[in-house]
């Protein structure tokens, strides 16, 4: 994978896990045209990369990602016609969509503020680890947009309940990191600076699970919001099935009779 211009990218070889790193600190990793675009099209690759297994995403500074840059997103959109402003919103969309499809398990490390699109971005990953001090809200209605952006009005209530996201999407308030926690949109708080390492102690465990069995579990939860319960047993029956015919099963099976840790492909 070619290595990207507006961000940090790393991959540890030996656990599989590669770090994004939104590297603008001195705004609060606020989001540029290129860095969306980038971000997407990172994504799409990293799901074909065969030796990433698991995704961190992180920011570097006081901030994991305030949203977009006011000057150069906000102040360049208010000249734009609507085909151009449409331009722009689709490819936000596509951002979301590209985390929501990658194969791979995606963990946000929040290591401060995260606000607007940011917060749409954490809430695309699959889990969250957030420093005490992270801070977060979903920030459109404050300048006078619908709190339903790239696909926040589809993901926060399947994870915080209609009511909580509701209120979060309409009043674009910050709630701190207790409150995010209680309400299950952060999946764990940490002490300040130690985001990053227990997200990457996360990634590292599931990295080293069956990685087909985690994309599949992803596919899944994304699939079955929008099937019925009929469908979706028969859907995990088929599922189930095949995998029992993948190779981590009978790995699985192996290793416990052997009384050692599985080793899976």
């Amino acid at each position: 994978m070619k290595a990207p211009a507006s961000f940090l990218y790393e991959l540890d070889a030996t656990s599989g896990v590669a770090t994004i790193t939104l590297n603008r600190p001195d705004r609060l990793n606020a989001l540029t045209f290129e860095v969306y675009d980038e971000l997407r099209h990172t994504f799409r690759a990293l799901n074909t990369e065969p030796d990433v297994r698991v995704i961190v995403v992180t920011g570097r500074g006081k901030a994991f990602c305030s949203g977009g840059d006011v000057h150069d997103i906000i102040g360049a959109l208010v000249g734009r016609d609507y085909r151009g402003l449409l331009e722009f919103t689709r490819m936000t969309c596509d951002l979301v969509l590209a985390i929501r499809r990658c194969r791979r398990p995606v963990v946000a490390a929040l290591n401060g503020t995260t606000a607007g699109a940011g917060a749409v971005i954490a809430t695309a990953c699959d889990v969250r680890i957030a420093v005490k001090s992270a801070r977060i809200a979903f920030l459109f209605t404050k300048v006078g947009l619908s709190g339903a952006d790239m696909g926040a009005a589809w993901l926060l209530p399947r994870i915080v309940g209609m009511g909580r996201a509701t209120e979060l999407l309409m009043t674009g308030d910050f709630i701190d990191a207790d409150e995010a926690l209680r309400i299950g949109l952060y999946n764990r708080v940490v002490a300040d600076g130690e985001a990053l390492a227990a997200a990457t102690k996360l990634a590292t465990q599931l990295a080293h699970g069956p990685s087909f069995a985690l994309e599949i579990t992803k596919d899944a939860i994304d699939r079955e919001a929008s099937v019925d319960l009929s469908s979706a047993l028969e859907a995990e029956a088929q599922i189930q099935a095949s995998l029992m015919t993948h190779a981590d099963f009978r790995e699985a099976y192996d290793a416990f009779v052997a009384k050692r840790p599985p080793k899976f492909r």
